[in-house]
């Protein structure tokens, strides 16, 4: 699946649909792998932790705050063995036009709180 292809947007599309939800109902994080599994169920084969993934979470996150202004959708994806984000959300809340401050973990918490308060009722 490469990006900029119809297979890629389709992807996209039902993982930002896939956090949304998920961040309706209390913003309590999944892990790749259950992420992957939602998408295989959806006709989409997108491996836990090689591939698009990255570019996938990334872009949702783009996709749903272009200004940096509405919370993260990638923060509420954990590794399984740690419960956090992976490198790859901290490195994309610090930058242009997010700008997240904080440590990790308060970054990460704020984040979960912002698309709780955000989401809620939606």
């Amino acid at each position: 699946m490469k990006k900029d292809t119809l297979e890629y947007e389709q992807a996209l599309g039902a993982v930002v649909d896939i956090l949304r939800d998920r961040a309706r109902v209390g913003a309590a994080p999944l892990s790749y792998g259950d992420l992957s599994g939602e998408l295989a169920r959806r006709g989409h084969q997108v491996p836990a932790h090689e591939g698009p993934m990255p570019h996938l979470l990334e872009d949702a996150s783009v996709r749903e705050s272009p200004d940096g202004s509405l919370p993260l959708l990638s923060a509420l994806v954990v590794l399984r063995e740690t419960g956090r984000p992976s490198g790859g959300f901290f490195k994309l809340a610090r930058r242009a036009p997010y700008k997240r401050p904080g440590d990790d973990m308060e970054l990460w918490v704020e984040e979960i709180k912002q698309l709780e308060q955000h989401y809620a009722g939606r």
